[in-house]
């Protein structure tokens, strides 16, 4: 994706803060072995207190915390957690709703150049047809929400069908701007094979939630 669309990122400092126009910000970062106590305790409580709540505000409030508190103070807490750990995949999962929040034109055109090849992961992410900005960004919402009201490991699946949806997009986009702009072309691709390893991820982390194994 070209990084001069969007609004640039702040100067990174540790952890990396996430722009939330550039959808590379949470796809390719790699995660440090060692993640502190707290983000785990902190991504616990946020998961366990929304579960065991059956107020419909209480998630609505969960699901726009970075709305509330800026997805930099979530970044601090969980950005360098490892991908396959609770506070690793509830930071994809914030970090995928606000990028489709800022740019959801963007991504509903990958998502549409995506969605013919990719049938089953289309399903699975849930998106109404026709998948329009507004489609996706209600997707993104409902995805989250899920994660504190519905099946855990739903949530996670939905997100990594639907990074694999955009992953294949993004490919077909690539194809058609090389020829023309091959720097363009280059980042469209590097962003797709980041997606698709979110999606991985995603799904691992699903995988450990039903084991019981999710910390």
């Amino acid at each position: 994706m070209d990084g001069n669309n969007g609004i640039d990122a702040p100067r990174p400092h540790k952890p990396k803060p996430f722009a939330p126009l550039d959808f590379e910000g949470f796809t390719g970062g790699a995660d440090p072995a060692r993640v502190s106590e707290a983000a785990h305790l902190a991504a616990q409580a946020l998961v366990h207190h929304g579960r065991e709540s059956d107020d419909p505000e209480i998630t609505k409030r969960l699901v726009k915390l970075a709305d509330q508190q800026g997805l930099e103070a979530i970044a601090e807490m969980w950005a360098e957690s490892p991908a396959r750990s609770l506070p690793g995949a509830l930071w994809r999962l914030y970090a995928l709703r606000t990028a489709t929040q800022q740019n959801p034109e963007r991504m509903s055109a990958f998502f549409k150049a995506g969605k013919d090849v990719a049938e089953v992961s289309k399903v699975v992410a849930g998106v109404a047809e026709p998948p329009g900005a507004d489609e996706v960004t209600r997707m993104a919402d409902t995805i989250l929400s899920g994660a504190f009201d519905g099946d855990f490991d739903v949530a996670l699946d939905r997100s990594a069908a639907f990074c694999r949806v955009v992953a294949l997009g993004q490919t077909h986009h690539a194809d058609a701007a090389e020829p023309a702009n091959e720097n363009h072309a280059a980042k469209l691709t590097q962003s797709s094979h980041r997606l698709i390893k979110t999606a991985e991820d995603l799904e691992a982390a699903a995988v450990a939630w039903r084991r019981g194994e999710l910390d």
